[in-house]
């Protein structure tokens, strides 16, 4: 059996981890994260929201059934690298295409494992997410703990640069509404299910400004989940604004902070975030409690928003943070969490019809809404 490189983790407080490598060789920076989900580890590696992040897999054995580009979020990660409790040398899925080593490696994503992901995730919830640098190259523990320290982290950085497409593409040409998705790191599967509710699918680079979206006259907009400081997208934040009378929108994860922001509320970082499968947002209006899909870093301060124009319509169980707003007299809305799921549970996929159904209502009635 291949013998497997020595590989170090460490924190920014002087927390050191030792395990060994998969995937490629080398030094790379980031924010540890950590991830509850089960299952999904190729959609989470493929997610845009996670560049520039080292993430953390609490469940312990990962890589058991391989990569198949069929799930992709993704053309290709964008994260720093990966943390596993085990990983699977052996894989088998009918689907698999090549093994997660093998995919890292092509991607030039360092992985390590064989470390304590539970105690590592354990200091996380208890200091905080922090910066971190995970090495094959420099074993060194000062000088790595020099490196994390040396890492810009994430607030007051615009990374969905990084991320967005170059130009405008379109993703579906045939539809019953032609809806506009402003990329800040889409997810393939949000497109899929614009796609499944009957709409032409336009995307366009976060840059595209509000005129130049108006000018193709779309039924409705979307604003997609992505990485990094929502307060440091004033360009998108500003077009937003400029949008929000005149069109029907709905924002998704960073998408919902941005119109938070474009509102006139404002944002913050979060200790640790939330990532993962299971995190519990209640519909305030119902009392419904959906099991949703999330994976951010920062939220929106329920304290600034005016609660005589902006409705908080979700909160999150487990630290009663904001997972949902809407205007009450424009329209529009956003989630916290992933609707589209991918990977996660499927509670809230009906937000997207919600959203056409707005969209449909905008058509017709503009002057009432």
């Amino acid at each position: 059996m291949e013998k497997r490189a020595k590989a170090i983790l460490a924190l920014e407080d002087g927390r050191v981890f030792t395990g060994t490598s998969f995937g490629a060789p080398g030094t790379r920076a980031g924010e540890v994260v950590f991830n509850t989900s089960m299952t999904g580890y190729q959609e989470i590696l493929t997610d845009p929201s996670y560049c520039d992040q080292i993430v953390t897999m609490t469940y312990p054995l990962i890589g058991n059934y391989g990569v198949n580009e069929e799930d992709f979020e993704s053309a290709h990660p964008y994260l720093s690298g990966f943390i596993v409790r085990e990983y699977s040398r052996v894989w088998s899925n009918w689907r698999g295409e090549k093994s997660l080593d093998v995919f890292l490696k092509e991607n030039n994503i360092p992985a390590i494992t064989g470390i304590d992901t539970r105690a590592l995730t354990k200091h996380i919830r208890s200091q905080g997410a922090m910066r971190g640098v995970i090495s094959t190259e420099d074993l060194n523990v000062d000088n790595l703990v020099k490196k994390a320290k040396s890492f810009p982290g994430l607030v007051g950085r615009d990374l969905v640069r990084e991320v967005t497409c170059q130009k405008l593409y379109s993703y579906s040409e045939r539809g019953k509404y032609h809806i506009f998705v402003i990329d800040c790191g889409v997810k393939k599967n949000i497109l899929r299910e614009l796609k499944a509710q009957d709409c032409r699918v336009t995307v366009g680079p976060a840059s595209t400004d509000a005129e130049e979206i108006l000018k193709i006259n779309p039924d409705g907009v979307l604003v997609s989940n992505g990485p990094g400081d929502p307060a440091a997208l004033p360009y998108i934040i500003n077009t937003v604004k400029k949008l929000i009378p005149r069109v029907p929108i709905m924002g998704i994860c960073l998408g919902h902070q941005i119109l938070g922001l474009a509102l006139g509320g404002k944002t913050y970082k979060l200790k640790f975030g939330h990532r993962g499968g299971n995190q519990p947002a209640k519909e305030l209006s119902s009392g419904r409690v959906s099991i949703t899909a999330e994976n951010h870093g920062f939220g929106v301060d329920i304290a600034s928003l005016d609660t005589e124009e902006i409705e908080v319509t979700h909160i999150n169980l487990n630290d009663r943070t904001v997972e949902g707003i809407r205007h009450k007299h424009y329209p529009c809305f956003s989630v916290q969490y992933h609707p589209e799921s991918s990977p996660g549970p499927h509670d809230a996929k009906l937000l997207f019809e919600k959203f056409i159904n707005l969209c449909s209502s905008f058509s017709s009635h503009p002057a009432h809404l």
